[in-house]
């Protein structure tokens, strides 16, 4: 079971991972080890509550497929287990991330003294382009 919050968690056979090789440099033991692994977790199939869901569906993250699956790979470590733990982490992670609100802005007024900057800010440019213009005789 993967613990999303109290109450929520993901059973296991809803994540499906597979062993596959690393990418990049790396010698002998990234040539012949599979030890990156690719997490694949179906969102709409999943057992997760339905405001989880659309939460997680509206995420315009380049991890959830067009098909609303998630798709994490990992391949940090050397060994497949710790791979493992850091794409169960991830998605555990991007699961919270999508369920917690952000903070709503509350507005601030402007002080006197920024109010009173900005005006002779643009008195002083009016005067600067009122001085550009032709002079005419009358």
């Amino acid at each position: 079971m993967l613990q999303i919050s109290k109450t929520v968690s993901i059973p296991e056979d809803e994540i499906e991972m597979s062993a596959v090789r690393s990418q990049g440099a790396g010698g002998q033991n990234v040539n012949k080890v599979a030890s990156a692994i690719h997490l694949r977790f179906d969102i709409q199939a999943s057992s997760l509550p339905d405001r989880y869901k659309e939460r997680l569906l509206k995420l315009s993250d380049q991890r959830i497929s067009k098909d609303g699956v998630i798709i994490i790979k990992a391949q940090e470590h050397r060994s497949q287990q710790q791979n493992r733990e850091e794409a169960r982490l991830r998605l555990q992670e991007l699961i919270k991330s999508a369920i917690t609100l952000p903070k709503r802005r509350r507005q601030s007024q402007p002080t006197r003294s920024s109010q009173r900057k900005r005006l002779d800010s643009k008195s002083r440019r009016s005067q600067i382009k009122a001085m550009r213009a032709k002079v005419t005789d009358e």
